[in-house]
């Protein structure tokens, strides 16, 4: 039974460390600084509960005791679904920093059932320990259960859990877990088996209340195997027009839906890929990286009868999103490809005369690897003689907060003869982080930035310059610190 329940902790470890990465993304974002205060802080407070669990074995090495340490497990880690909206939305309400908010924020959720956890294998240890001649057999023993039971908790949270439950439930369902093993572990008590068991329906129900409510208020929180996505009903702000929207990340949204004009484009960023009609006039292939929730591919195949188009996105899980509520269907002129941007490019063959670039990691950062003097060298192979590229990227127009933007502009420079940029919001303020779209020619004939078309015309006249870098190298595959870049603009 002591065999069983250090396996069970094992697993629950990783299980928690895994959906903690979607429990902070809708707050804080899956960048590198999450991933790192995530891993770095729940390591910290295994080892803290390494030497707690020794030292407390050592006094009282009673079994009953060992079934209470993984109760509290089971408590804290409920408590993390319980309390995890209140404690983010508290840290994201005070304006800290990525780097503060991600800390404290694993300190707070994770870090009391993570010491508790890590006291678990040493307190077994003690408690199996019969003669000194076998202490270290019966030491190893024991960590290799544990350590296989977090291999198995990380397969089943990478490959199960976190594709068919949302991480609520993960964490309702891994302290539901760690209330059976605390009563194996106790071995007798029966106190302790009644709280066990009384955990157990307890968090049940609260699971199924959970998803009902989220269910009533008209709320989907999913988790696919990329992203934490949350889709839900809205409205504009300016006009008050009922919109469907897709979020992946915090502060934004990274697509919406017009209710009563599915093929509309709603987020003024996706309007700014209407350059392409300026820019290729003649467009017949359209190659879009990054689906979404698929609003200009569903535009372009309305307003563009005799353009092909080709999606390339990532997770599987946001097109059977995109399907069920953002109106995407099959179309004869429309091929959906569920690959990486960049594998897919590194094997494309075929020719376009755009490519559009609408791909994020978190809500603010470009996924490093699309970025790259590499990645800009396949577009341009995959480009027509006269095609253009136009990439989507947060970023200020000048100013601390456009290193990202400028080093960007120098990898494309690098590559394609002519690069412009255009701000969705105002081109002259250095302080408004916004939108802004990176046009790159695969021609170096100059391109009129004049247009009848009054909308054309108002997107074109948000041309600005984007300053040479001084010293930020090229951004190539070795060497790419994206996430370093934007950071000031957190």
């Amino acid at each position: 039974m002591l065999e069983i329940a250090v396996f069970l902790c094992g697993a629950v470890i990783m299980v928690i460390e895994l959906t903690g990465s979607r429990v902070l993304a809708p707050y804080l974002g899956t960048s590198l600084v999450v991933w790192t205060s995530l891993i770095g802080i729940i390591l910290a407070s295994l080892s803290l509960g390494y030497w707690w669990g020794g030292r407390l074995a050592d006094r009282r090495p009673e079994a009953r005791l060992l079934g209470r340490i993984i109760l509290l497990a089971a408590l804290a880690t409920a408590a993390i679904a319980a309390t995890k909206s209140l404690v983010l939305g508290f840290l994201q309400s005070q304006g800290a920093g990525l780097h503060t908010a991600a800390v404290w924020a694993t300190l707070l959720l994770f870090a009391p059932p993570s010491v508790l956890l890590g006291m678990v294998a040493p307190f077994a240890v003690r408690l199996k320990l019969a003669d000194t001649r076998t202490g270290g057999r019966t030491a190893g023993n024991l960590y290799a259960v544990s350590t296989i039971g977090s291999i198995v908790g990380t397969f089943l949270a990478g490959f199960v859990l976190i594709a068919w439950l949302g991480s609520t439930n993960i964490l309702l369902l891994m302290a539901a877990v760690l209330a059976i093993a605390s009563f194996l572990a106790a071995r007798s008590g029966a106190a302790i088996k009644t709280a066990a068991g009384a955990l157990f329906l307890i968090l049940s129900l609260i699971a199924w209340g959970y998803d009902a409510q989220l269910r009533s208020a008209g709320f989907v929180d999913t988790d696919t195997a990329y992203n934490r996505v949350i889709v839900f009903k809205g409205a504009e702000s300016h006009t008050g027009r009922l919109m469907r929207v897709m979020a992946t990340g915090p502060h934004a949204r990274q697509s919406a839906m017009y209710l009563d004009d599915p093929t509309a484009l709603a987020l003024p960023y996706t309007r700014y890929f209407r350059l392409v009609e300026h820019f290729v006039p003649e467009l017949r292939r359209l190659l879009v990286l990054g689906g979404g929730g698929f609003s200009f591919p569903k535009y372009a195949l309305a307003h563009y009868p005799d353009v092909a188009v080709d999606v390339v996105e990532l997770d599987p899980g946001v097109i059977a999103l995109s399907r069920d509520y953002f109106e995407l269907k099959d179309h004869p002129r429309q091929g959906i490809i569920a690959e990486d941007a960049r594998t897919f490019l590194n094997r494309n063959r075929k020719t376009y005369d755009a490519i559009l670039c609408d791909t994020f990691n978190s809500h603010y950062a470009v996924p490093f690897h699309l970025t790259t003097l590499e990645a800009a060298q396949r577009m341009k192979s995959a480009l027509a003689p006269h095609g253009v590229v136009l990439v989507n990227l947060l970023s200020s127009p000048v100013g601390e907060c456009s290193r990202f933007l400028q080093a960007l502009a120098a990898t494309y420079r690098a590559v394609f003869p002519r690069v412009l940029a255009f701000a969705v919001g105002n081109p002259r303020d250095p302080s408004c982080w916004q939108n802004v779209m990176l046009a790159a020619f695969a021609a170096p004939e100059e391109t009129s930035l004049a247009s009848p078309d009054p909308d054309m015309s108002a997107m074109l006249a948000r041309r600005f310059d984007v300053p040479v870098p001084a010293s930020d190298p090229i951004l190539t595959d070795d060497y790419a610190p994206v996430d370093r870049y934007i950071m000031p603009a957190w």
